[in-house]
């Protein structure tokens, strides 16, 4: 069983900087497709960005140049680093990690950005 923990949200000004870690139990990170997942009230859940187990990385249009995801696989971590916040960015973040046919979730965490 894989359990997921995301941390470093909060609440930051526009313009401003969060990272967001993913922390993964287990032994199969490595070898997984880990992704980035908001959900912003009223709203659908949305892919933001994902990076698989050879380092190639997507993220949607919205947070190109903005946002880089990335990975540790020696501390099975991963990250996202936010910059120049906007409002819209405002949503909870969950991790996602895609490994041997199987989807496993993070708790999320809140990101709050105030105009």
């Amino acid at each position: 069983q894989v359990q997921l923990a995301e941390s470093g949200g909060g609440l930051v000004q526009a313009g401003g900087s969060l990272r967001l870690s993913c922390a993964a139990s287990g032994n199969i990170f490595r070898i997984g497709t880990m992704g980035w997942y908001r959900r912003a009230p009223g709203k659908q859940r949305e892919l933001v960005a994902d990076i698989t187990s050879s380092g190639s990385t997507d993220y949607t249009d919205s947070v190109k140049g903005r946002f880089t995801i990335s990975r540790d696989n020696a501390k099975n971590t991963g990250y996202l680093q936010m910059n120049s916040l906007k409002p819209e960015d405002t949503a909870v973040y969950y991790c996602s990690l895609q490994a041997l046919g199987r989807l496993y979730w993070g708790q999320g965490t809140q990101v709050t950005v105030s105009s």
